[in-house]
Order: structure tokens, then sequence, then C-alpha cells
């Protein structure tokens, strides 16, 4: 018996039920991108391993335990993106957009891979919407970043939102934080977890991402880097704070926010949203002023966030805020040979002038071929037969109510176009 093959763990198939949502969303974010003045650019799914060491940085999850990484057949050490930013910012570089006006706004959407335990709304390869604005330091460009982020959440009917933020500061006032923050957990060495012994040595501002419960009550008593920033970063932060109290942003300083990635400075935000579960941060991002320089290039500042598109669906699908279903709007039903050919015919005419139209196919009975219409969910069912054919008209069924008329064939185009039928 030959093996009867499943989708890979961690992954999941995309079906048409869901894909609607999946529309709806996507048409959400561009518009979000568009209305804020952001271009769309597309990104290889794969990149060269060294760039994702380099700028994501070891000591992180992502590098030390989550990345798919191969060898190519010139033996190259290729990884499947992981994350968005350190593309982009490779694109950033060897395409010359520097030269582009400032800041330079970007979007983009796509697979990243990433090898942890699967979880609600989490997987092996989820979709990303990312969104970056680079070329600017300006805290009021990390408003910007943040409204868009609050822009996409409000129009998609998450309720409640507010922001989670904080400053990690820079190569100038963070080497100082750091040192307190090792002597700090020195003291306590014996009663954090062994991931967090390993990031102590290697990267010890990863030991407030520790999400282990023995690690929590340590935590919760670390020295805040907010204390610790120097004056550019404290300045900086201050305005931002204005910013979102002047429009009245609802934000919470979170002393445990550092993100998960080694590029982020200054400026790091989470959105959050009430009544969507255990997790409630719907999104991150922040500021990342030196990747650039990670990567080779000049030094560059930059902002932005990225969020998880299953997760936001599967917030959707459980009611937060379903979109109308999409679909077929009409059905063609024939009786007979003559009336079919007919039919094949107007189906033509119609999607030709943008309508969305089906037809039964194969031997079927009228009344198999309504039975479908109704399985289908169209909005109304054109209904053709002998008689209609001499007539050169058709019966209109609406779906939804039984209701019928009979309309000349030569006027159903601008009927259906009357009904708000044609696809946008």
């Amino acid at each position: 018996m030959s093996k009867k093959f499943q989708s890979p763990k961690g992954v999941k198939d995309v079906l048409p039920a869901e894909q609607s949502y999946w529309q709806y969303v996507e048409k959400i974010m561009q518009r979000t991108a568009q209305l804020f003045g952001y271009e769309k650019i597309s990104l290889p799914v794969f990149e060269e391993t060294a760039l994702f060491l380099r700028g994501v940085g070891e000591g992180t999850d992502i590098v030390d335990k989550e990345m798919y990484t191969f060898l190519d057949k010139g033996n190259l050490s290729m990884t499947l993106r992981p994350e968005f930013t350190a593309g982009v910012m490779r694109s950033y570089l060897q395409n010359g957009m520097a030269s582009l006006p400032t800041p330079v706004k970007l979007w983009s959407t796509g697979p990243v891979f990433r090898y942890e335990r699967p979880q609600a709304g989490r997987f092996r390869q989820h979709t990303q919407f990312n969104v970056e604005a680079i070329g600017e330091q300006d805290p009021a460009l990390d408003f910007e970043i943040m409204s868009v982020a609050w822009s996409l959440y409000d129009q998609l009917g998450f309720k409640n939102l507010g922001f989670q933020i904080n400053s990690i500061g820079c190569p100038e006032c963070r080497p100082a934080y750091l040192k307190k923050l090792t002597a700090y957990y020195k003291t306590h060495v014996d009663q954090i977890c062994d991931d967090c012994k390993k990031r102590l040595d290697k990267n010890p501002l990863r030991v407030l991402d520790c999400k282990k419960s023995s690690c929590q009550p340590i935590i919760e008593k670390a020295p805040p880097m907010i204390e610790n920033l120097c004056k550019d970063c404290d300045s900086h932060f201050k305005k931002l704070l204005d910013y979102l109290g002047h429009l009245k942003r609802p934000c919470q300083l979170n002393h445990r926010l550092v993100r998960g990635l080694d590029y982020y400075t200054k400026t790091v935000f989470e959105v959050w949203a009430e009544g969507i579960g255990a997790q409630n941060a719907v999104c991150g991002g922040g500021r990342y002023d030196g990747l650039t320089e990670i990567l080779g290039g000049p030094p560059t500042p930059a902002v932005g966030f990225a969020s998880g598109i299953e997760r936001i669906v599967m917030i959707l699908q459980n009611g937060t805020h379903p979109p109308e279903m999409g679909g077929s709007d009409i059905y063609v039903a024939t009786m007979g040979e003559t009336a079919k050919s007919k039919g094949v015919e107007l189906l033509t005419q119609l999607r030709e002038k943008g309508f969305k139209a089906i037809m039964g196919y194969g031997d079927r009975s009228f009344k198999a071929q309504m039975r479908e219409a109704d399985r289908r969910n169209v909005k109304y069912t054109v209904i053709l037969g002998e008689e209609e054919i001499q007539r050169k008209e058709a019966v209109i069924k609406c779906m939804k109510d039984s209701k019928q008329e009979s309309l000349p064939v030569e006027s159903l185009s601008d009927y259906f176009l009357n009904l708000g039928l044609l696809i946008e």
C-alpha cells in the first residue's frame, strides 16, 4: 500500500473556506500601508545564512534554535528567511536605496520559517506583514510606524488597543547597563534556567525575554534599562511618549520588553488587544539604527514592525470581525443541450464584463444544479431552458428570498451591474 502523505508538522494548508479571511486581511494591510505612503518590496524566500547570523545575532533563539539552514549545490550555506528586516536592509544597501528621499518607506508580506513549537496561531511556516521606515532617527517616525500598526488593527475591528513600550538604549549607554544587569543576574545564577545562563555570557539582554516560569521573579526585580539611558536615548524616548500622550494612544512602560533580535536600539514596542486569548500581543517592532553597519553599510537609522497573519485570521474566525465570505455571485443553470450551449456563451460574457459567475458541468439534472447553486452560496441563479431561449430571456432567482423574475438576456449585465456585483 502506498504511503498517504501528510503536511509536515507545524505547517498548514490554507483551504478555500479560509481564503476570504486572508484576502480581507491582506486588503486591509495593503490599504493601510498605502494610506501612510509605504511602497511594496518583494524579497527572496532564502538568503545567505551569514546575513541572519550577523543581522539577527548569535545568542538569539532564532539563530541558535529555529533557523532552517541548508547547503546549496555550490556548498554555500543558505537559510529560509526567519524574519524580514535583515533581508530588507540587505536589499536597501544592495540596490542603492539610500539615494531615495528619506525616509524610505517599505512594506512586504510573505512566508517566514522558524523551527519552533507549534501552537495556536503560530506555525513553523507562517506569513508576516512587515513595515519599515529607513533613513531618519526622528521619534515622530517611531510614532508613525506605531500608528500604522494601530490603524491596521483598528480597521480589523480589534478592541481596546494599547501599546507596550520600552527603550533599550544604544551602543553608548547599553554596555554600562549590561554590566549592571549581568552583575544582578550573577547573584541569582542558581535560580535561572540553563538557557539564561548561556544568554548571560553570549547576550545578556536576552535574559529579560525569557519565558520560563522559574526566571520570572528574577526578571521582575531586574534593573530597568530606562533608568540607564544616555541623554540622546532619553530625549528620543520622552518625545515619543509626548506624541503618544498628545494623541491619546494608551501605552504602558514595560521594562521586560526587549524583543528577540539583536539589531534593535532605542524604541521597542508591541500592540496589545483585549479579548483575543492568552497572548495579548498582536504585533511587535522597534528601532534598529545599527543594522546597516552590522551588514557592512553606512550608519542608517530605521524603525519598523512585523505581524503574523495566521493569528489575525484565527482571531477573525473566532468572531472578532468576520468578513463577508467570498465565492461566486452568479450561477448559470441550464435545461437542455441548446440551453447549455447558450449558458456557456452567457457565462463567458458575464466573466468578461467582470462578474463572478459559475455553472454546473456534466450531465446534472436541473434539480442537482439548483442544489449546487445553494451549496456554493451564490447570490443569484440565472435559469435558462428551451422556452427562455426561444423568448431570448432568462429567469433570475434571488437565492436569499427565492423571488424570481424574467429579463431579456441582453440586459443581464446591466441588471447585475446595478446590484453592485462587479468585481472591484
